[in-house]
């Protein structure tokens, strides 16, 4: 037995771990995007009814803006965490087909560990706007005036999601350096290429 073969067994079963809390984390998102899209059709059902009642029924409308923007909010940061997973997010792609997989591999974990320090950031940032418009009971300066710990909490959890989404990746993706090419997709691609 070899020593090579003894160091691999486990990070190989550190993989698979992390493959399953991805998975796991990928069913929570999956069920958050079905909120997400009930939040974009009620964003669009608010501000058909405010175009309705301001131009046919003539009547005032000062929540439905801002109740479209809290959703509109909600829906794009909580969905990003399974959007990262898909690795939808727009990427250029002009270098990935030049570059050998391996090196593929490296670039695209470097890209995750540049977001996820980015991402990481932004989420505290986040978390810390939450609570001071939490504390001080901040609201908009709008007539209907409602909490802005509403829009910085979504945004503070979608971008916490989207955090812990990215350092899985990294932790895969360092997993997975040593491997020969083509011994395993890189995460949220397809096997016969995937993209960035």
């Amino acid at each position: 037995m070899s020593g090579a073969a003894v160091s691999a067994e486990p990070a190989a079963a550190r993989t698979r771990l992390l493959r399953r809390l991805d998975a796991l984390l990928q069913g929570v998102s999956r069920l958050l995007m079905v909120v997400c899209m009930l939040a974009l059709v009620g964003a669009a059902l608010v501000l058909s009814y405010s175009v309705f009642a301001r131009h046919v029924l003539k009547l005032a409308t000062d929540w439905q803006d801002e109740a479209a923007v809290f959703l509109l909010v909600g829906a794009t940061f909580v969905s990003a965490a399974h959007v990262q997973h898909l690795r939808g997010h727009i990427g250029i792609e002009a270098i990935t087909t030049l570059l050998s997989p391996r090196v593929n591999r490296v670039r695209r974990w470097c890209v995750d560990m540049v977001s996820f320090a980015f991402c990481g950031f932004f989420a505290w940032k986040s978390w810390t706007l939450f609570w001071e418009a939490y504390v001080d009971g901040q609201t908009s300066s709008s007539t209907w005036g409602p909490p802005l710990s509403i829009p910085y909490g979504l945004m503070a959890f979608g971008m916490t999601l989207l955090t812990v989404q990215l350092l899985l990746q990294v932790a895969i993706g360092a997993g997975e350096m040593g491997k020969p090419a083509g011994h395993d997709a890189p995460l949220g691609s397809d096997r016969t290429g995937g993209h960035a």
